[in-house]
């Protein structure tokens, strides 16, 4: 169960992102009412699987992963470049991930 509590964590972490991109600073009502929301139901979400994760890896492990959702999102969504330098992040990143979950900590 902690593993879709992180993923409903990095979906709504995801959704802060982009949210908060379209928020203006904060003066658009409903992106930012979104943004807090999302980061709410994010950090809820989070709080959840880490009663069962190492609290490092559980945090870095919702960090990456949205990362690597929100440069994909930017690329389909909003036609963001996505050149060699960037694949190689989110291939490192995806390395990363997998030799945390295989470190046993979850």
């Amino acid at each position: 169960m902690h593993w879709l509590y992180l993923a409903v964590a990095v979906v709504f972490e995801t959704t802060v992102a982009i949210a908060a991109g379209k928020a203006d600073g904060f003066t658009n009502v409903r992106w930012t009412a979104a943004t807090l929301i999302s980061g709410g139901i994010a950090t809820y979400f989070l709080s959840l699987a880490l009663l069962t994760f190492d609290v490092g890896v559980g945090y870095a492990i919702w960090t990456s992963v949205s990362g690597v959702g929100i440069v994909l999102l930017g690329a389909v969504l909003f036609g963001q470049r996505l050149d060699r330098r960037k694949l190689l992040g989110i291939a490192t990143v995806i390395i990363g991930v997998i030799g945390l979950q295989l470190s046993g900590s979850a």
